[in-house]
């Protein structure tokens, strides 16, 4: 059974960076989608950014409150994906998950929770300002 487990998160002040990563375990994993969302205290869980291994699905896709700060990267090799964060911010402040989806997504679904059938445990990412 393929697990994604999360590291990298941590306290930082704004303006910091920190890179996350998600490392996949159980076998050779190499998902069309992979994505990450997080969840800060009292809200709903969000997009982050999403990449598809098919240069046809048109990725990556970047969430509005991120786009040009985050970059999400994937290592097939190491079976990683890596989120870069430059320019935190307070709003930042958050679990981040880690996602993957095996099958077809289109670049509308990408952004859905549901469309993913492979998740993380999260890690905690806090930015102080």
């Amino acid at each position: 059974q393929v697990q994604l487990v999360e590291s990298g998160g941590g306290l930082v002040q704004t303006g910091d960076s920190l890179r996350l990563s998600c490392a996949a375990s159980g076998g050779t994993f190499s998902p069309r989608v992979v994505g990450w969302f997080r969840r800060a205290p009292g809200k709903e869980r969000e997009f982050v950014a999403a990449n598809s291994n098919r240069w046809s699905d048109g990725s990556p896709y970047y969430a509005d409150s991120v786009k040009g700060r985050f970059t999400i990267s994937r290592d097939n090799a190491k079976n990683t994906v890596y989120l870069q964060m430059n320019s935190l911010k307070p709003e930042d402040t958050a679990v981040y998950y880690c996602a993957a989806a095996t099958g077809y997504v289109s670049w509308i679904g990408m952004s859905v929770p549901a469309q993913y059938n492979y998740w993380g445990q999260g890690t905690q990412v806090t930015v102080s300002s």
